[in-house]
């Protein structure tokens, strides 16, 4: 019998995948995220820088937009992926993003190219936060 694959990896591999098409002519820092939604289903994204530098988009919120295409509405678990020594944490612009579609609990993984580095909850990278159930 085959040994399941973990989900973790599953985000890592997708995150991979993605993340060498990220465009990254200026900071030529290339950033892949993976997330899989409340069904299960993984979605991907890159960052996509631009010229004007405000208008790039980060891979987390490329990710979030293709689960929100695909009709996801929840995500589960998050991987971010960067190269380098430094953890690659989301922005606090894409810690928001995650939280209007994620609770408190949700984990969030920081891998580098060897794998995942590190855990964190979604409460532990934006404490106290302000999501869709302070507007209810």
């Amino acid at each position: 019998m085959a040994a399941a694959t973990d989900p973790t990896d599953t985000l890592f591999s997708a995150a991979r995948a993605v993340q060498a098409r990220a465009h990254a002519p200026y900071s030529r820092f290339r950033v892949g995220a993976a997330l899989r939604d409340e069904t299960g289903v993984v979605h991907a994204g890159c960052n996509v820088e631009n010229a004007a530098y405000p208008v790039g988009t980060c891979a987390e919120a490329g990710a979030i937009a293709a689960m929100a295409a695909a009709g996801g509405r929840r995500i589960a678990a998050i991987l971010v992926l960067g190269d380098g020594e430094a953890l690659v944490t989301p922005c606090g612009a894409c810690r928001q993003r995650i939280r209007e579609f994620a609770g408190p609990d949700t984990p969030i993984h920081v891998a580098g190219p060897e794998g995942v580095r590190r855990t964190f909850t979604l409460d532990d990278l934006l404490p106290a936060s302000f999501g869709p159930d302070n507007l209810a």
